[in-house]
């Protein structure tokens, strides 16, 4: 994050919108708000947010619409949605639409910020040549990977696991900054080694003997490219 990281919250629920932007500021960003569809695409176009917070029912022009048609303009300004509804089918609608993340409501603000610092890095990738690490290489910001030559299919967590393992190269990583910095939560660190054994299933050509996910007993995981 740099000074001018600056975060829109289109949101028409003022105690949340005044709620999120404190705690944002806090966190050193800036933060505008606006209550309805209308005027948050506006303040979009007009003042270039480093980021979106999106709610979807918006009186005006809801979020799905806002966003459609900021895509469809052209714009690629990222966009986090914020909604109270969590289902399978409105999570993955608001992906193909665009939108860069979806967090369900109520939400943990440790998550929300996991979530925000993870999209602003894969932006601050746009444009640079993807990450090689050994046989694997990243595309952060096309969110692509390849492995020894042939594209792997990951779920939205699986990469974001692997790419903060690709940014800490070398480094001994815990379970418990590897669960706050990718799932932003508190859960269970079975979790992580749970996703750490899928990343090695489709990316280690020797599951069972891994040359780039390596356990550190006691500690956690170090990331070898």
């Amino acid at each position: 994050m740099t000074d001018s990281t600056s975060i829109l919250i289109i949101e028409d629920d003022n105690a949340i919108a005044t709620g999120l932007s404190m705690n944002l500021k806090l966190e050193g960003y800036e933060t505008a708000l606006a209550g309805d569809g209308a005027a948050g695409l506006e303040m979009i176009r007009r003042n270039h947010p480093s980021l979106v917070l999106l709610d979807i029912g918006l009186p005006k022009k809801d979020g799905v619409t806002l966003l459609g048609e900021l895509r469809r303009s052209g714009n690629r300004t990222p966009v986090i949605i914020l909604s109270a509804r969590g289902t399978e089918y409105d999570k993955v609608a608001a992906l193909k639409i665009g939108a860069d993340d979806y967090v369900t409501k109520p939400f943990a603000l440790a998550e929300l910020i996991a979530r925000i610092e993870a999209v602003l890095r894969r932006y601050e990738a746009a444009g640079q040549s993807p990450a090689a690490a050994g046989d694997i290489e990243v595309d952060s910001a096309r969110r692509h990977v390849t492995c020894r030559g042939a594209a792997i299919k990951l779920t939205h967590l699986e990469f974001e696991l692997l790419d903060y393992f690709v940014n800490h190269g070398g480094q001994v990583l815990t379970r418990e900054e590897l669960l706050e910095k990718v799932w932003g939560t508190s859960g269970s660190l079975r979790t992580v080694d749970n996703f750490v054994g899928q990343l090695r299933s489709k990316l280690e050509e020797n599951p069972d003997d891994p040359s780039h996910f390596i356990t550190i007993r006691g500690s956690g995981y170090r990331f070898d490219p």
